[in-house]
């Protein structure tokens, strides 16, 4: 599997693919999504586990639990899934982790620890949909994480979170529709930003950004 892709390539296709996405691309400028490298061993630890903790929770209260779980479970850069398996349940829940998000990052810690799930180079070699199945038989991770993961740390060029509130306020204000778009919808219109449908649904990020209207949380697993 290619890991990484041209950013200007992209935005050209698209420019020229879609008159009403080459509008919106013309006000914001060029893209600059750039990925996370991998910073350390356990990252996809790290990303798993933060978004399990931010689920149904404000930025601001994730952020929170997710800075006390830091300090008691933190390796030199990120959080250690030894360290979490090693934590009490008490000690999970003082951080303010539910019960069902403390089952959850044990499962996760399992999975990790286990090899039950791909490690971060072997995820690099697999297609979208095999890195999406394998990861979301852990408890708590959903499509939508594993759509933001493989957007923002693997780097995958045509990855279309139609779930995502952002990206489906924003392919309405991009196309000027006055009713809610279906997922049917949205998925036949970006056909056409194939294979760049990444970089797409970062532009259609930005056009809920310009209204500064924060957009609701996305969609994910219930777990507490």
């Amino acid at each position: 599997m290619t890991v990484g892709y041209d950013k200007v390539t992209a935005v050209r296709h698209l420019r020229m693919a879609d008159s009403d996405l080459r509008r919106h691309i013309d006000v914001v400028g060029p893209c600059t999504l750039t990925p996370g490298s991998d910073l350390g061993p356990h990252t996809l630890f790290d990303r798993l586990a933060s978004s399990i903790l931010s689920q149904q929770l404000s930025v601001k209260a994730a952020a929170t639990i997710a800075g006390r779980l830091r300090e008691r479970a933190a390796g030199p850069l990120q959080l250690n899934p030894d360290r979490v398996a090693a934590l009490s349940d008490d000690e999970l829940r003082a951080c303010g982790i539910s019960r069902p998000k403390v089952a959850a990052l044990r499962d996760l810690a399992d999975a990790v620890r286990t090899a039950r799930i791909p490690t971060l180079p072997e995820l690099r070699t697999l297609d979208d949909d095999e890195v999406i199945t394998s990861l979301t038989t852990v408890r708590g991770v959903g499509r939508w994480t594993v759509e933001m993961l493989l957007i923002f740390l693997l780097d995958r060029p045509d990855v279309f979170p139609v779930a995502d509130v952002g990206v489906r306020r924003g392919f309405e204000r991009v196309l000027g529709l006055e009713e809610t778009a279906t997922s049917a919808q949205m998925s036949t219109h970006a056909e056409a930003w194939s294979p760049y449908r990444s970089v797409a649904s970062w532009y259609l990020w930005r056009a809920v950004d310009q209204t500064g209207e924060a957009a609701p949380p996305p969609p994910v697993p219930t777990v507490g």
